[in-house]
């Protein structure tokens, strides 16, 4: 696999782009442009200008994702996904944001409708649910604006009011771009989350001796969701790259401007690289995965979705009742770059 340093972003659209972005996000573009503005959005988004920033969300994960789970408490069948995992992140991200708790209930609304029109079949599905996710994308877009308008001259703790005042070494970002950037971590975000959550609980439950070890030892969440991330990562592919110059990979070139397909999930699992790597190992050593991408284009939202996949899960493991898959395999979300249970249903309960 070439390194990102052989890599473009030319090619295609990324994960929650949608069609027609009138603003395309950083993690589309090239240097030196990708580096600036990425530049500006990790200043308040992690080290090591902000390195508290996930340690300092750490009671507010912790109330959520205890939230999720009380309603879950006396239902004999759950569906992990809808019950669960897709509500988090969304309220994990806004919070983040620092959207108006009472605009909340409209981004859960616009996410949903977004996310279930990327996977669109023209040949299955009605088109009112892509005109649904092309409304949604208008209406989120339109409300992020307005937010990053208002924030203008009055500094808080959100990141959409961070960005907006902040004239740091590489300038201050435009609201278009502080819009786009904040539509990559609803929706981009939300998606590696989900799939994260909900292939981990899948796994889980597929490998019980797991499930219990994790019941016992809590620490062990560390490692497991690294594991995860390696053996059933939420991206399995990225399709919208191009070689900035001649690549040889295996004997054969890659000529200059071609679009290449990296196979992250493949990767993770190279035989060459990882000691038995079909096989979930919690206690594996040495994982340097490649869940959340690499180089340049590494997920800058990592950390954060490190420890709400670790919170949510351990609390899901410690507090539902006997756990057991409905069907297994569930059915899955026709998407080739995007792996995970459209829903997880499982029982609970003696049965």
């Amino acid at each position: 696999m070439p390194s990102a340093e052989g890599e473009g972003d030319r090619a295609g659209e990324g994960v929650g782009e949608g069609q027609g972005a009138a603003t395309s996000s950083f993690i589309h573009m090239d240097p030196p442009e990708h580096d600036r503005l990425r530049r500006m959005a990790t200043r308040h988004f992690g080290p090591p200008h902000t390195p508290g920033l996930v340690t300092g969300l750490e009671g507010f994960l912790t109330a959520t994702v205890g939230g999720l789970v009380d309603g879950l408490a006396g239902k004999e069948r759950i569906d992990v996904v809808d019950d669960f995992a897709f509500p988090l992140p969304v309220t994990v991200i806004c919070h983040l944001l620092g959207v108006p708790r009472e605009d909340e209930p409209r981004f859960h609304l616009w996410v949903s409708d977004l996310m279930s029109s990327i996977d669109y079949d023209p040949e299955t599905d009605p088109k009112e649910k892509l005109d649904k996710g092309v409304r949604a994308r208008s209406d989120l877009l339109q409300r992020l604006g307005e937010l990053v308008a208002q924030r203008h001259g009055r500094p808080g703790d959100g990141l959409l009011a961070r960005l907006a005042n902040d004239d740091g070494p590489d300038g201050r970002m435009t609201d278009a771009d502080i819009v786009a950037t904040a539509k990559v971590l609803l929706v981009a975000g939300h998606e590696t989350v989900v799939n994260l959550i909900a292939n981990g609980m899948l796994t889980l439950l597929r490998h019980p001796q797991v499930l219990q070890r994790l019941r016992d030892e809590p620490d062990l969440i560390v490692p497991l969701v690294e594991e995860l991330l390696r053996y059933e990562p939420p991206v399995q592919i990225i399709p919208w790259r191009a070689a900035y110059s001649d690549v040889t990979v295996a004997d054969t070139v890659i000529p200059r401007g071609s679009q290449i397909m990296l196979m992250l999930a493949s990767g993770s699992r190279d035989p060459n690289r990882f000691h038995d790597p079909d096989r979930f190992d919690p206690d594996r050593r040495d994982n340097r995965h490649l869940g959340f991408g690499s180089g340049i284009h590494l997920c800058f939202g990592g950390p954060l979705a490190r420890r709400e996949a670790q919170i949510a899960l351990t609390e899901l493991v410690r507090r539902l009742d006997h756990p057991r898959l409905v069907a297994d395999p569930p059915p899955y979300r026709r998407s080739p770059v995007l792996r995970g249970p459209i829903h997880l249903d499982i029982e609970q309960g003696d049965g």
